[in-house]
């Protein structure tokens, strides 16, 4: 006989209230999903407007995003910039995290403020500071500076998930392997990075979709040949709202989702 999902000394009082309680969480879930899952319908509209109801379908959309030299071309940057800034974001993260997590020392505090500062302050001054910043070097119409800005926001993300990880850690294990001879990088390898890699997969991914989805920093340090997808989005919707957009964020809906998959997969074959 198939077991109860109910703890047997649950009253009918409580079992109702589970049940609410899940009816309740689904409908917000999909309350919050709507919007993104209306706007699938739209991409295969054959009108030229965003507009319901739909009177035809089409796919006359689709062919003009992937005839586009622009949406080309910001696909290309945005799949060289996101995948660049994760892999800086990702590693300094999870160095700063890993040390953070060994030492006390003074000021330990300020340095892990510091560290996540970037998801807190407003991301209008980060755009304006660092275009002054990397403008007297040179570098604000560059893929240099749209890497490095993209990294130091995608990092503060990858430092709050690391070092969650790392409070159920036994230090004592580092320790018998160095006891054991074995040398920091090695053991840094094979004994820690296993143990904290769900929280290292779960801080890239969350720094690729800050750097993938930023528009606001691009639009202050790309060029004219920078522009990634959510920049030239902006322009779309500023310019002229085509159904294109529809398109591409409909695509954008099916790689996320992907990327979660393949993420909750990783997870579950490290563990």
């Amino acid at each position: 006989m198939k077991p109860s999902v109910f703890p047997v000394y649950f009253t009918w009082f409580d079992k109702l209230g589970w049940v609410g309680l899940r009816v309740l969480c689904g409908a917000v879930l999909f309350f919050l999903l709507l919007p993104i899952l209306v706007i699938i319908p739209l991409s295969f509209s054959d009108s030229s407007f965003l507009t319901y109801p739909i009177t035809g379908w089409s796919l006359r959309w689709y062919e003009e995003l992937f005839a586009s030299p622009d949406w080309a071309r910001a696909t290309r940057n945005s799949f060289i910039v996101a995948p660049l800034a994760t892999i800086i974001a990702t590693s300094l993260g999870t160095l700063a995290s890993v040390g953070l997590a060994r030492v006390q020392f003074l000021g330990k505090g300020l340095i892990t403020s510091l560290l996540i500062a970037p998801m807190v302050v407003p991301i209008v001054v980060v755009g304006v500071s660092t275009y002054l910043f990397f403008a007297r070097i040179g570098l604000s119409d560059s893929y240099a500076a749209l890497v490095l800005v993209h990294a130091a926001l995608g990092a503060p993300f990858v430092v709050t998930t690391v070092l969650a990880t790392l409070q159920g850690f036994n230090q004592n294990l580092v320790r018998a392997s160095l006891g054991l001879g074995v040398g920091p990088v090695q053991t840094f390898f094979r004994v820690t990075l296993p143990v904290i890699a769900p929280g290292v997969i779960s801080g890239a991914l969350f720094a690729f979709a800050t750097s993938f989805d930023e528009v606001v920093v691009t639009l202050f340090l790309a060029g004219p040949t920078q522009g990634t997808l959510p920049r030239q989005m902006f322009t779309g919707i500023r310019e002229n709202i085509s159904p294109t957009i529809a398109a591409v964020a409909t695509l954008l809906i099916l790689f996320t989702a992907t990327l979660m998959m393949v993420l909750e997969w990783l997870r579950g074959r490290i563990k």
